[in-house]
């Protein structure tokens, strides 16, 4: 894999985070998306924070910075507080991933290589976003298919 494949993919986790976000997340009332629905990180709201607080985490040790402290969702008592944080998260990636080049993927971070980190993030916001439209499902919400595929064919889901 190359840089510009991996910033393809991140184009994907973007586009899919946003998109659960605008579609399913913004329409939930408060007491939807506060609710616990006892799995993985408890609420939906517990989930979006969880989902940010980890790429800003991960991307956080990639860029050489201090790793910051896991985010308690209780301090995101609104929706707009999550959203500008993880615009803020995602600017930040971003930039790190416009200057990622590929002999920069077989650097490291403790005992993982530059592009193990990479996937690994992918694969995370891919296993919490099912987690996500698991949850928004058993509440009554609208869901959408996130597969890679969709995105690569240009559809919008």
């Amino acid at each position: 894999m190359t840089a510009d494949d991996f910033r393809k993919l991140y184009e994907y986790h973007f586009a899919r985070n946003r998109t659960i976000w605008d579609r399913c997340i913004v329409p939930l009332s408060d007491e939807q998306f506060t609710q616990n629905l006892d799995y993985s990180v408890g609420s939906l709201r517990n989930q979006m924070v969880h989902m940010l607080n980890i790429d800003d985490r991960w991307f956080s040790g990639l860029r050489g910075e201090a790793i910051p402290d896991f985010l308690n969702p209780v301090h995101f008592p609104k929706r707009s507080a999550i959203r500008e944080q993880w615009d803020t998260v995602e600017t930040h990636m971003r930039a790190y991933l416009d200057q990622l080049t590929d002999n920069d993927l077989q650097g490291s971070l403790g005992d993982l290589k530059t592009w193990e980190v990479l996937f690994h993030v992918l694969n995370h916001g891919t296993d919490h976003r099912a987690q996500v439209l698991a949850m928004l499902h058993l509440i009554g919400a609208p869901t959408f298919p996130q597969d890679y595929v969709y995105f690569a064919w240009g559809k919008d889901v």
